[in-house]
């Protein structure tokens, strides 16, 4: 089965060549294997940088977005572009550890997994963030369970995996990063949680605020419960054609 780990990168020019790197080494031993960062407009040395690592990394392939189209859309033009079946996203910025990757995948191997599982939601311990977005994380986390029952204590971890073809099967919209395991209970897939490290941000600096969060947050959440009132219940099953004669 072929893996697909997708990055979305905007200005991280200083966190590349770590970054490939430290992904190369944790799938070392997968044999099937691509590394896709998608530049979201970056105007740095990103996208020069990505470049450089090609010449010693030749599973990296590189996308761009021109202009930037924000995180959510990065990642789905990567899964797009994805060849694999089993798709894993993290962030660039280096505080989700590319060592965690064969934690996230291993459930869609094991002999306890459920065939509709579709996503393995990495959940973030011992946060390597001020206090400030801690808080405002807990908060969102809190209301976004109440208002979704996604069973998730922590939506904002960049380490997930899943299946790309059930991935294509959400709808898409901005920030939809943030609710996709609320999404992929809407589809009739189960989500399965592993406790993942995390550690402070490498180069560059973060590209969100709580009040930032906070404003596309609301409108978010409110569609994103509309969409779990209105979700599909059924799903079709194919006859079997009259025997012949």
């Amino acid at each position: 089965m072929k893996l697909s780990i997708v990055i979305p990168m905007r200005n991280e020019a200083e966190n590349v060549d770590m970054l490939v790197r430290e992904v190369d080494t944790a799938c070392r031993d997968i044999p099937d294997k691509e590394l896709i960062l998608v530049d979201d407009g970056s105007t740095d040395k990103t996208a020069q940088q990505i470049r450089d690592m090609q010449l010693e990394v030749p599973w990296l392939r590189l996308l761009q977005h021109a202009p930037a189209g924000g995180q959510s859309a990065a990642v789905h033009s990567g899964v797009q572009a994805a060849r694999g079946q089993i798709v894993c996203t993290l962030d660039g910025d280096l505080q989700n550890p590319p060592g965690e990757i064969p934690n996230l995948i291993a459930p869609f191997d094991a002999p306890y997994a459920l065939g509709n599982l579709g996503l393995v939601a990495g959940q973030r311990i011992r946060r390597q963030d001020t206090w400030v977005k801690r808080a405002g994380s807990k908060c969102a986390n809190t209301l976004r369970a109440w208002m979704l029952d996604d069973d998730t204590r922590d939506t904002g971890c960049g380490l997930k995996a899943f299946k790309r073809d059930a991935f294509l099967e959400l709808p898409f919209f901005n920030h939809m990063h943030r609710y996709l395991p609320a999404l992929f209970k809407r589809q009739g897939y189960a989500v399965h949680h592993v406790d993942v490290s995390h550690r402070e941000r490498g180069g560059g600096a973060s590209k969100y605020t709580n009040v930032q969060r906070a404003l596309a947050g609301i409108h978010d959440l409110i569609g994103v419960a509309w969409l779990m009132k209105r979700a599909k219940t059924v799903r079709a099953t194919e006859a079997a054609p009259p025997a012949r004669d």
